[in-house]
């Protein structure tokens, strides 16, 4: 018999502490009514009018149900590591026989990339003749050819050195 009043002095213990932890109240006694408008008993909610005006919810009239709008945010994981710079390295110069250089760009990253590349044509002393910068897709883990137009310069004849700059941009 002492073991039956132990076993239900700690059920009803359980029981009082699940409840306070849920959040429910005994609220007022049966047929009663409460400062707003409800009964006393159930869930509480931080999402209650506590509004006394006159004419507002809560003095007998129906309250609206609270809208429950949730703002999206992103994993930790969703948040993508930056790039790195790639690398670009010339392959071919351009020349009055074939006016386009030739550039190799390689992505060191785990996804596809864009990459600044800049490039330098000069004459026989050493003097720019023109200037080129372009963007590059290239994808994960490797390398595109890009071909560079020299035409547009009018000056194709006097090109006697191209340079690359090594490093390739990552722009996004």
């Amino acid at each position: 018999m002492y073991a039956q009043g132990r076993g239900l002095k700690v059920t009803a213990m359980s029981a009082m502490v699940v409840l306070a932890l849920t959040g429910f109240s005994s609220g007022h006694a049966q047929g009663s009514r409460g400062r707003h408008g409800d009964d006393g008993g159930g869930c509480s909610s931080s999402r209650q009018d506590h509004d006394s005006s006159p004419g507002s919810p809560g003095n007998g009239a129906p309250r609206p149900r609270p809208t429950h709008t949730s703002t999206p945010t992103a994993s930790p994981s969703a948040t993508p590591r930056p790039l790195k710079n790639g690398t670009a390295a010339l392959v071919r110069c351009a020349s009055a026989a074939d006016p386009y250089a030739v550039v190799e760009v390689r992505n060191p990253n785990g996804r596809a990339a864009v990459f600044f590349v800049k490039m330098t044509f000069k004459n026989g002393r050493g003097l720019v003749v023109m200037s080129a910068g372009d963007q590059v897709s290239v994808p994960a883990k490797g390398r595109t050819t890009y071909r560079v137009s020299t035409i547009s310069s009018g000056r194709v004849e006097e090109i006697a050195h191209c340079e690359v700059d090594p490093t390739a941009v990552a722009n996004w």
